[in-house]
């Protein structure tokens, strides 16, 4: 076994080019799904959307249907990454994607026509970033060792979180701080959402500049066939998945009840993002300038959790970490679908940010120590596809919770969807409780 499919030292300048993606990913994530253009899309241009369904349902809609497409797409292609060599081609091309799409939302003015328009770039770009996950993840085992798994993971996650703060506060004192005809310190112009469309473009080129480091300091992955062999058709792709599905259940059903579990807790992480900041301006009455500044100590306490944590994954096991993050998550979502007002949602909606880092980076540290090496790309593209295969979940019952609290109660609120999310967080609970918790890190075992 190679050095570069299991690290078996710490290579800081490989650990930090690897987490430097996750740094310029923020631009994808905090600025675009979550905190600046999700809401411009939700409470600007289609503020006025005709028709039976609230700009915020069709947002929701709009995430669940590409989420069918990552759960067909993901899995072939992490089975294909690892025959071929190729994580990091194809994380290249898939990241390469996601920037022409964040660049092309600069043409999403603010008027209700260009709402479909702006959907349909969210939900291409979703998946498309979904599937760059696949060998970013599997890439996890050749920047760390067996006994730093956690920790790296952890850091990973929190360069993420303090890239979204620092690109956060350059957005809001650039281009949203103020008030009138231009904003920021850029005098930049809001008619038409200029603003707005120009970060867009801004963060394409976040992303573009801290993405590189990786491409050039984490080598790709050796071929596990022979270069020579024919490559594997995608059809024959799925016929090895299916083999793989219901061997893991022959002989590893614990991997596979994981996988299970964490495709709804993950779902519901997923939304607590997607919506978090819709839910704040919508709900909560918090300007939509500040939320912004929310945004940004969002990230930092989701930072602070995801570093700690990555140092309680390794001591205790990440089973402990995720199981403790949900619980706390769940009593924080139950305060908020009760409370109101912008000091209850900084209160408890910052709850749930510190444990959605610890969660996320303990699920995949989990997956990392229960797979074989070689096959990280494989077991990830399932991870994605279990994900995404219950994904369309957390968009769906978003949406279908605000529809119907609304119905019954009479109200004009989003506040609903909320219990949505929460439920989705509670099944992934339920069923990750049937799930061992002390794992045979197989690197190790391997290795060792």
């Amino acid at each position: 076994m190679t050095d570069d499919v299991v690290a078996t030292r710490a290579d800081r300048g490989r650990v930090v080019a690897w987490g430097l993606w996750d740094w310029g990913s923020a631009a994808y994530n905090a600025v675009i799904v979550t905190f600046i253009f999700s809401v411009y899309l939700v409470e600007g241009v289609g503020d006025d959307v005709p028709g039976p369904f609230r700009a915020a349902t069709w947002l929701g809609l709009s995430s669940a249907a590409g989420a069918v497409l990552i759960a067909i797409a993901a899995p072939a292609l992490g089975r294909r990454t690892d025959a071929a060599g190729a994580r990091k081609k194809s994380l290249f091309w898939l990241t390469t994607a996601v920037l022409v799409i964040t660049a092309a939302l600069f043409f999403v003015e603010d008027d209700w026509h260009h709402l479909w328009l702006g959907l349909v770039l969210m939900a291409a770009g979703g998946v498309i970033f979904e599937l760059a996950s696949v060998p970013y993840f599997a890439m996890l085992r050749q920047v760390s060792t067996p006994d730093n798994v956690g920790r790296v993971s952890g850091f990973g996650w929190a360069m993420g979180y303090f890239g979204g703060i620092v690109l956060l506060l350059i957005c809001y004192f650039g281009f949203v701080a103020g008030d009138g005809d231009t904003r920021g310190f850029l005098g930049v112009p809001t008619e038409g959402g200029m603003n707005i469309r120009l970060i867009a473009l801004l963060a394409a080129v976040w992303f573009a500049v801290f993405a590189i480091p990786l491409f050039l300091k984490v080598p790709e992955l050796p071929a596990t066939a022979n270069a020579d062999a024919p490559k594997v058709s995608v059809a024959a792709s799925y016929r090895g998945i299916w083999n793989d599905i219901t061997t893991m259940w022959r002989e590893d059903r614990d991997t596979l009840r994981f996988l299970i579990a964490s495709a709804f807790f993950r779902d519901g992480l997923a939304g607590v993002f997607a919506y978090g900041a819709v839910l704040a301006v919508s709900v909560y009455s918090i300007n939509e300038d500040d939320v912004i500044l929310f945004g940004v100590a969002a990230n930092v306490i989701s930072a602070a959790g995801a570093l700690l944590a990555g140092r309680w994954d390794d001591r205790i096991g990440p089973r402990a970490v995720i199981v403790f993050s949900l619980t706390s998550m769940l009593v924080c979502g139950l305060v908020l679908l009760v409370v109101s007002g912008p000091g209850m949602f900084w209160i408890f909606g910052l709850g749930l940010c510190l444990f959605v880092g610890p969660a996320q980076s303990a699920s995949r540290t989990y997956l990392t120590r229960i797979t074989d090496p070689g096959r990280e790309g494989q077991n990830f593209g399932l991870y994605a596809m279990t994900g995404r295969a219950v994904s369309f979940m957390a968009p769906l019952l978003f949406a279908v919770f605000i529809w119907a609290g609304n119905l019954l109660t009479g109200q004009d609120t989003d506040r609903w969807g909320i219990a949505g999310i929460m439920v989705i967080l509670g099944v992934g609970l339920v069923l990750l409780l049937r799930v061992p918790a002390h794992v045979d890190d197989r690197a190790r075992r391997l290795t060792h």
